[in-house]
């Protein structure tokens, strides 16, 4: 199955429709799971992402809150 297709189908079972992924948003989420689970340890990348998605669901930007938990990744070395 196609990345698109998984999070489409995804997002109609979780009923969260009007959420759209795109191609920054992707970029910004792997580029975050990358350097969690690089700089952090592997467990660390689902983790922060859920995380920074509670964050966003709760009013922060995607790029603002995953900037933060990169940069706290990089530092963690």
């Amino acid at each position: 199955m196609e990345l698109d297709e998984w999070l489409g189908k995804l997002a109609d079972e979780l009923e969260i429709d009007d959420v759209t992924l795109d191609t920054d948003s992707l970029h910004t989420l792997l580029d975050l799971a990358r350097d969690a689970a690089h700089q952090v340890d592997r467990p660390a990348a689902p983790l922060t992402c859920f995380l920074v998605g509670v964050a966003v669901g709760r009013g922060a930007s995607l790029g603002a809150t995953a900037a933060t938990a990169t940069s706290l990744a990089l530092s963690s070395e």
